[in-house]
Formats: structure tokens, C-alpha cells, sequence
């Protein structure tokens, strides 16, 4: 039993992932970061042992129907956790959001506003009383009838429909309709209908090409195709679809993304015509407060709106005080800039972090523990105290704060300190140490106390001369405002600035179509695949050449078996239990649906007969369990597989499994992976390569290991842009953009740009105090 008076939890003997039987003592009721290097297992020991526990104990509470889930789901591999509070977890992991999600729904902000224009609005005058209900677009009672509350409308014209009115109907001028014999078909009855196919579509009537391209009718014809003279082919009824009908259909109801995609080339996007854009039918409109609309203040940065409710009539007084104290949080961790019909898939994961952190902190919730994954992702330094200050607020009401960081300051800022490694992989898993922060400088083979208590500046390192430049702009988008920028080529530059200063609006700027650019090669965090079959094996190409070794094994080639039948994608080889994935998806009704092991193979992914099968001892699913370290000496005399493991290990993934889903792989880890895809391809040619915050997610020891890939590229001759937050990249930059100088509106420009020495010294640079400190 639990004694209700020890002040720590206490966790005994941790098997999770690669943790190597951990037992650790944290103190409630304080600030706990969780560090280590990238892969060293305190995610494992926060979120995959802690909060994992706090969720069974969650789950063994409620009804039996949950329980029974519970031993499908699994417990995590851990001898006992005692004193442990409720726990809420934050993480970076994104669900998939609608459309319909934005900034208003995540933070229920929407809902006390649509509450205040119900109850204290200015109607029209005779206008009934709407309920909040009215002012949703997402609802039947609010949403404009033309769009269905999107706020946009997909339509075709024919020059979407008809790219290239040369070409006649025979000849493919209808790209929209679609191929082989279905096309031939609605050719076919054209023609029987007494159209001409075979002059240049331009040549048609207009009220015949509107015909053809628009109508509802479906005409049902007898059509007598033209005989071939090898095959009899006999007359069919023909049912004529427009191409209008055709794409319009395919894109409401086909399963198949490709078709989708595919419906969607011949589509224009254009605000709604009924509702311009704003979603909401007209009853809505007509209700203001100080003169505008719902849709007008949702526009608004929340910095602006929550100046704009203070004005509002004394009747609407407790409203507007919940809604501006609501506001105020969201303000204080820099996130003013954003606005409440901002949809949340255009938000970077460290945004949609915070805005439901900000969120908790109106919950008045206490006496859980709150577990934070790297909440200073994507943080300037200048709101990196805010966050501080958030965390000690949530602190100070009487909860346990668990954050898992990269971010020096924040490790700082904390109470205590535990610290997983030495290394990643196999090579960590161990505590090294667990208490107040100066306590940490004793220990030797900390790879984070290094960096913690070290503040010496970096050597200076000598900076490139620039071969050229990238002229971009002038730029109006977001709250960039006839925007031109100047990239040199040849050299490393960082773009830096505030959280919302436009730097990521700025480098999207950037096309292959650029004079100067060459070849271009974006380097985003988005998944390398949606579903647990993409992983980091099939994505990098290695499984290919894997699959080939195995097929050529003597063992392979007595049974017949090709390289499909090593494919757990396909049928053959693989378990037909689980299709191959390893889990089977267990729903739960009020839950997210969850993944378990499968219980036929138990997760190896193939059939008992492929797994027969071994090259050196060990079968194929053996093999995707490898770490990629591991595998590198494996496979060390195949060459094609030996370069793809050694490029891996340049940026720093050595410790994870070649068969890891991708769904389990963080922003950063996934950008590394499309990093090295990258790296093995030796390029002759001049590229740009651009990336989005590459450093998210890294120690600072795997920095290092990052940055001397990306230097060895501009060595090569390349060209690196970089929108960064470290410092630490930023100082050995060649190059800095400065933005700024805030968030949204009070951003959007360039406030410096040269070598880092003289951005450091812009006067009205949010960045410069910060890089003057790094360069020492």
C-alpha cells in the first residue's frame, strides 16, 4: 500500500524499451526535468513507465469493459511505482486534425465567445435571440448553407477540367475523366450521342462544350464500338457521366487517396461566394459587438482581440473578464500572434503543445503530475522564460511537473534533475543520476553535464565567403509585408527570430524555380509514414537490399522463396493475423483505439515458415529488431546496406530499430531520417537544402554530430539554410537573418541580417542578447 506521507514516487526496477532495470526516487510537488542524450530511454522512463502506469491505474478504475482491454494494451515492464499521483501527459505526437480544429476548438476559447454574442451581441433590429449553437460553423444551426461551414467551395471550370484545348475529345482533351477502358466508354457514347470526338476541342460549340463538361443528365445510349479486327465486340448500354459529375463524386466518395488526389488536380479552391469565406450563415453575421462581427474577431491576433473585448457594453463585464483571463496564459507563453480560426494543422507540434498547456493552467486542476514532452520546442530564448514562469505556476498549484528536455535553460530552471545514459540504445537505459542540479557536475560520464556547466564560449570559427546570392521576394503572405531577402550561396545560414516572426513563411518562399537555387531538398518534420507499416527500414530503402540477401540464401532458393515473400506488406510471407503490421488496433469506445501485439506471431510480423529462414543465424524479423549500430556491424561486408547504416549513424540514429514504426518516431527523428536518405545520394550538382528547426528534439551532444553533417555539406560546395533557435548553431553560422522584431503583426520583417557577430549587435533584434551571449 501506498503511504499517503512519502513525498516521492518511487520506480523499482524499469524494463521499459532499453532501460536496464531502473529504480529512481522522484519528489512530488516540483519541477523534474528528464535528460540524457537522444535514444538514452527518458522518454521511456517518463512517458513509457510513469504516465504509462498512471494510465493503467486510470483504466483499472473504471468499467470492467476497460479492463479487460487493459491486458491487451499491456502493462508497462516495471517491478512497482509507489506515491504515484494522476497523471496528464502533453505530447508532441500530433492527432490528425481536421479542418474543422483550430486554435478556437483546441483552447474551447470559441465556445465563450460564441456564449458572449449570444447573451450580449447587438441584433439587428426585430432579430430573435440566437442560441451560442448559431455562431459555430461546425454546427447545422450556424453553418452557411453553400460551403457546409468550410468557408470554402470546390468547384471545376473548364479549363481545370480541359488543360489543353487543342487536343480533341478522342485524343484525351477531357484529362478529367479516367483512363484505359471507362474513358474509351464515355468516348464511345459521346460519339454515339452525335458529338464530334475528333476535332480540337476549342472548335466545339460553348453550349455544347458546357454540355459535355456540366450536365446532370446521365443519357443511357446503345453504343456499337468500332471492331477490331481480332475480337469481336458486341453492343453495350453506355450511361454518359459529365466530367464535371465524374470528379465531383470520385472526390465525395472514393476510398482510394490516389483517386482522391488525383479528383483534386481538376479542382478549384475559392472562398465560399454566400458567406465570403467567413463559414457562418447570414442570421450570424448580422449579430456584432463594438462592430464586428463573430468572424471578424476570430481573426484577430489574441493580443488584439483581448484588447478589443476590454471596450465591450458593462452587461457582457463577466464574460469578457473569463475570455480575456482565458487569453492571458495563451499571451504569456508567446503565442499572442495566432488567431482563434487559425487551423490547427498549420500549427509546428511545439505551438499545439503549448496552447494546451496554457489551457491546464486555466483547468485548476492540482495534485496531478503533468508530463511535458520538450515543451521549449520551437521556442525563441525570449519566451523560454515564460515557459518557466508557466511550469512554476502549474507547480505552485500543487502538481508535479515531469519534463522531458533538450533545452539547457529549462534544465536550469528545474528543482531535480534525472538524468538517463550514458548513451542511446542498448549503450544507455541506466539512471545515472537523480537529484538537485548542481549535483549532476560530479558525475563523469554524463553526457549532459558537459554542456550544463561548461559555459565557455565557442572557438570562433572562420567565416565562408559566399559564391552568390539568392534574391527572394518581394514577399506579401501572413504577416510578411513586401518582404525581400538576400540568401548567400555556397554558405550556412540560420534564420532566427520569435515564435510567429515569419521565418518559415519566409524560407517557403524559396523554389527550385529561383534563379540560383538548382536542385532544392526541403527537410521538414512531417511523419515518414501515417501507419505503423512505413518504418524506417522500408522508408530508407534498405529493406530492399535486406529482402535480396535473404532471398539468396541456399535455405530461400531449395523452398522457392522470392524477395516478395519477405515482404510483410504482402501475402506469403507474412502473418495474415495481423496483416503483416505486428499489432492488431484494439478500440476502445471512449478511448482513442490503441495497438497490441499481435497474438498469433507475437509481433515478428511473418509466418512461422518465412522466420525459418536465416541469414547468419538470424531470420528476418531478427534482423528489423537490430539497432542500427548493431546492424552496421552485421551487415559491415555488404556494402549497399553497410553505406545506408553508416549514413544513419553520421546523424546520430544509431540507436534505433530498423523495423521501428514510424508512428513511433518523434518530428526531429523523422527529419534526421529523410537527413541521411539525403546524405547517401552523392550529388555533383549545386543543392539547396533547407530545414525547419533540425536541432528540435536533440541533445546537445547530438547537435554537434548534426551540425558536422550539415557543415561537411557546405564543404562539398553545397548551400544549408536552416531556421534555428539554438544558439549554438546560430553562432557558428555563416550567415543570420534576423526577423522581428516580435509575433504576427508586430513581426513579419527583417530587422538584421550579416555574419553572427553583427546581428549580435541589432539594437532592436530579439535574437541579438542571446547570440552575444553564445558567441562569448
Amino acid at each position: 500500500m501506498d503511504n499517503p506521507r512519502d513525498p516521492y514516487v518511487r520506480v523499482r526496477g524499469a524494463r521499459e524499451h532499453n532501460l536496464q532495470g531502473v529504480d529512481v526516487d522522484i519528489p512530488r510537488d516540483v519541477l523534474t526535468v528528464f535528460t540524457g542524450v537522444s535514444g538514452s530511454g527518458k522518454s521511456s522512463l517518463a512517458f513509457g513507465t510513469i504516465y504509462a502506469e498512471a494510465q493503467r491505474r486510470y483504466f483499472e478504475s473504471v468499467a470492467p469493459y476497460a479492463r479487460r482491454l487493459i491486458h491487451q494494451v499491456g502493462a508497462p515492464k516495471v517491478g512497482e511505482i509507489t506515491g504515484l499521483p494522476p497523471a496528464v501527459s502533453l505530447q508532441q505526437r500530433r492527432s490528425t486534425p481536421t479542418s474543422r480544429s483550430s486554435v478556437g476548438t483546441v483552447t474551447n476559447l470559441s465556445n465563450s465567445l460564441r456564449m458572449l454574442f449570444s447573451r450580449a451581441g447587438d441584433y439587428p433590429p426585430g432579430a430573435e435571440r440566437l442560441d451560442s449553437d448559431a455562431f459555430s460553423p461546425n454546427t447545422a444551426a450556424g453553418a452557411c448553407p453553400e460551403c457546409h461551414g468550410l468557408g470554402r467551395v470546390h468547384r471545376t471550370t473548364e479549363e481545370s477540367l480541359v488543360p489543353d484545348p487543342s487536343l480533341s475529345i478522342r485524343e484525351g482533351a477531357i484529362a478529367a475523366w479516367p483512363g484505359a477502358w471507362q474513358g474509351k466508354n464515355l468516348r464511345d457514347i459521346l460519339d454515339t450521342l452525335g458529338h464530334d470526338v475528333d476535332v480540337p476541342w476549342r472548335e466545339l460549340p460553348a453550349d455544347e462544350r458546357k454540355w459535355i463538361l456540366f450536365t446532370d443528365e446521365q443519357p443511357v445510349v446503345t453504343v456499337h464500338p468500332v471492331r477490331d479486327a481480332d475480337r469481336i465486340q458486341r453492343p453495350y448500354q453506355g450511361t454518359y457521366m459529365s466530367a464535371h459529375r465524374y470528379v465531383m463524386k470520385t472526390f465525395a466518395d472514393t476510398k482510394s487517396p490516389t483517386l482522391r488526389a488525383k479528383a483534386e488536380r481538376f479542382l478549384t479552391s475559392t472562398p465560399c461566394p454566400l458567406c465570403g469565406g467567413s463559414r457562418l450563415r447570414a442570421e450570424s453575421l448580422a449579430v456584432t459587438i463594438a462592430g464586428r462581427t463573430i468572424a471578424d474577431l476570430a481573426a484577430l491576433p489574441l493580443a488584439e482581440l483581448a484588447g478589443t473585448l476590454t471596450a465591450t457594453s458593462e452587461a457582457a463585464r463577466v464574460l469578457t473578464e473569463d475570455l480575456t483571463s482565458r487569453i492571458a496564459p495563451i499571451l504569456e507563453l508567446g503565442l499572442g500572434y495566432l488567431s482563434l480560426d487559425r487551423a490547427t494543422p498549420t500549427l509546428s507540434a511545439g505551438e499545439l503543445q503549448r496552447l494546451r498547456l496554457a489551457t491546464q493552467l486555466r483547468s485548476g486542476v492540482f495534485g496531478v503530475v503533468y508530463v511535458l514532452d520538450e515543451p521549449s520546442a520551437g521556442l525563441h530564448p525570449a519566451d523560454t522564460k515564460a515557459l518557466l514562469t508557466v511550469l512554476d505556476r502549474l507547480k505552485a498549484t500543487g502538481n508535479s511537473v515531469f519534463v522531458v528536455e533538450h533545452h539547457l535553460d529549462v534544465m536550469r530552471g528545474a528543482d531535480w534533475l534525472v538524468d538517463v545514459g550514458p548513451q542511446a540504445g542498448e549503450h544507455g537505459g541506466r539512471v545515472l543520476y537523480s537529484g538537485p542540479v548542481p549535483g549532476l557536475a560530479a558525475v563523469e560520464e554524463s553526457a549532459t553535464a558537459r554542456y550544463l556547466f561548461d559555459r565557455s564560449p565557442t572557438p570562433p570559427r572562420e567565416v565562408r565567403s559566399p559564391r552568390g546570392e539568392l534574391k527572394v521576394g518581394p514577399i506579401t503572405r501572413h504577416n510578411l509585408r513586401e518582404v525581400t531577402a538576400e540568401f548567400p550561396l555556397g554558405v550556412f545560414t540560420a534564420v532566427t527570430g520569435v515564435s510567429g516572426s515569419g521565418k518559415s513563411t519566409l524560407i517557403g518562399e524559396i523554389t527550385e524555380e529561383l534563379a540560383g537555387v538548382g536542385r532544392l531538398v526541403s527537410v521538414d518534420q512531417k511523419p515518414i509514414g501515417r501507419t505503423p507499416r512505413s518504418n524506417l527500414a522500408t522508408y530508407t530503402g534498405l529493406f530492399d537490399v535486406v529482402r535480396k540477401v535473404f532471398a539468396s540464401t541456399d535455405e530461400a532458393r531449395q523452398r522457392g522463396y522470392g524477395v516478395g515473400r519477405f515482404s510483410f506488406n504482402v501475402a506469403g510471407g507474412r502473418c495474415e493475423t495481423c496483416q503483416g503490421e505486428g499489432f492488431v488496433s484494439v478500440e476502445l469506445l471512449f478511448l482513442p483505439s490503441t495497438y497490441a501485439p499481435c497474438p498469433d506471431c507475437g509481433g515478428a510480423r511473418y509466418n512461422p515458415e518465412t522466420l525459418q529462414v536465416t541469414y547468419r543465424g538470424r531470420n528476418i524479423a531478427d534482423v528489423l529488431d537490430l539497432t542500427v549500430e548493431s546492424a552496421a556491424e552485421f551487415f559491415a561486408d555488404t556494402p549497399t546496406v553497410a553505406r545506408s547504416l553508416t549514413t544513419l549513424l553520421d546523424v546520430g540514429l544509431g540507436y534505433l530499430h530498423l523495423g521501428q514504426p514510424a508512428t513511433e518516431l518523434s518530428g526531429g527523428e523523422a527529419q534526421r531520417i529523410k537527413l541521411a536518405t539525403e546524405l547517401q545520394r552523392a550529388h555533383r550538382t549545386h543543392t539547396l537544402y533547407l530545414l525547419d528547426e533540425p536541432t528540435t528534439g536533440l541533445h546537445p551532444a547530438d547537435v554537434e554530430l548534426l551540425l558536422h553533417q550539415l557543415h561537411g555539406l557546405v564543404d562539398a560546395g553545397h548551400t544549408v539554410i536552416v531556421v534555428e533557435h539554438d544558439m549554438a548553431v546560430v553562432a557558428g553560422a555563416d550567415w543570420v537573418i534576423d526577423m522581428g522584431p516580435g509575433g504576427g503583426e508586430e513581426g513579419g520583417r527583417i530587422v538584421a541580417a550579416g555574419p553572427p557577430r553583427k546581428v549580435a549587435g541589432a539594437s532592436d533584434s530579439a535574437t541579438a542578447p542571446y547570440l552575444t551571449n553564445a558567441l562569448g
